[in-house]
């Protein structure tokens, strides 16, 4: 199963979101480079290295911005440990306004 299909599942078993999208992002950051001991020289924008998550959940009702991120954050812990360099948050309760 792909990192991706995996962050899905994961986000769908614990939020039970009305919306989700996870956007790999990772063709944007081609030739960047990463800081960390595990990884050296630049991303070549292909696999799975960069992600963005959108996210509408009854779960998140009540929840400060950075509850919401630590929440997610923790969910995919072993994702952003495993090669997941990066990983754009956007969530909304049911009743917010989104950008997209």
């Amino acid at each position: 199963m792909s990192i991706q299909a995996t962050m899905e599942d994961k986000l769908k078993k614990a939020f039970s979101p009305e919306r989700l999208v996870i956007i790999n992002e990772s063709h944007l950051h081609a030739g960047h480079h990463h800081n960390g001991s595990d990884h050296h020289g630049a991303y070549d924008g292909t696999g799975e290295t960069h992600f963005r998550v959108r996210i509408v959940s009854p779960a998140f009702a009540g929840m400060s911005r950075i509850e919401r991120h630590r929440a997610v954050n923790e969910l995919l812990a072993e994702e952003l440990k495993a090669g997941v360099h990066a990983l754009a948050i956007e969530p909304a309760a049911p009743d917010e306004k989104t950008r997209w």
